[in-house]
Order: structure tokens, then C-alpha cells, then sequence
């Protein structure tokens, strides 16, 4: 490994490290409140996409693992959503429209959420990665 990209490994890891957040636990709904779940995070960041459905709805997510998602009520309210390839799961509440979260398409044990719906959560100092959907189309 050549010293250049060593210290530039070294510099992210030290950035990281500056910028971590505790794992924390975070309640979340949709607008009605007919979908409730709760995140377990330390938001290492988050994430846009410039996909067809994304760049629509203007979400800004998190990726979080299926073990730390848990879904508190709200599952008879939830409508799917697919298109493309069929393989990402977006759901909406039934009731209020608003999206709360994905089951990623490139990552399926993970879940996109949607930040914006989490409650008493301030994105400040959070890095935000586009991500390239764009061919999605």
C-alpha cells in the first residue's frame, strides 16, 4: 500500500472519528401518524438520490439495517410501490400519502429512511452523499 493512500485512509478514519455521532434511538411517522417505527443510527450520513421517484419526492435518507428498523404500527396502513427493476420496496402510507421509508434495492437487508419524517431530528453537520439512481429510469 503506497504511503499516499495510506495517509488519505488515515485523514477519512480521523474525520470520522471527529464527526461520529452516538447510536442513538429515533421515533419516526408518517404525517397522520397512521405509520409509527422507530431507528436504531449513528447517521454516518445521508443520502440523495437523482432516480425518477427520488428527485420527486426530495427525500433526504439514512441507510439503516433491518435489525435496527423496527416497524411499532402502522403495517395495515402502508402501500408498496415498485418500478423498474421491482427490486426496491417503497412504501406510503394510505391514509396521508407521505413516505416513510424503502427497502433498498442494492442493499435489501437495509432500509432507506426518511429523514425528514424522524421526530426531533436535526440533520446539522451530517454529511449528504448523492447517490446515482439515474439509470433507473
Amino acid at each position: 500500500m503506497d504511503s499516499c493512500y495510506s495517509a488519505k485512509v488515515s485523514i477519512l478514519m480521523e474525520f470520522r472519528a471527529m464527526t461520529a455521532r452516538p447510536l442513538q434511538k429515533y421515533q419516526g411517522s408518517c404525517h397522520c401518524g397512521a405509520v409509527q417505527f422507530e431507528i436504531e443510527t449513528d447517521f454516518p450520513e445521508l443520502t440523495t438520490c437523482d432516480c425518477s421517484i427520488c428527485s420527486r419526492r426530495s427525500a433526504l435518507m439514512v441507510k439503516v439495517h433491518e435489525s435496527k428498523f423496527t416497524l411499532l404500527a402502522g403495517e395495515e396502513s402502508l402501500t408498496e410501490y415498485q418500478f423498474h427493476t421491482k427490486t426496491a420496496h417503497h412504501f406510503f402510507c394510505k391514509v396521508c400519502g407521505i413516505y416513510p421509508f424503502h427497502r433498498k434495492r442494492l442493499a435489501p437487508n437495509h432500509y432507506g429512511i426518511n429523514m425528514r419524517c424522524l421526530h426531533g431530528f436535526d440533520p446539522s453537520g451530517i454529511p449528504v452523499r448523492q447517490a446515482i439512481g439515474a439509470a433507473m429510469e
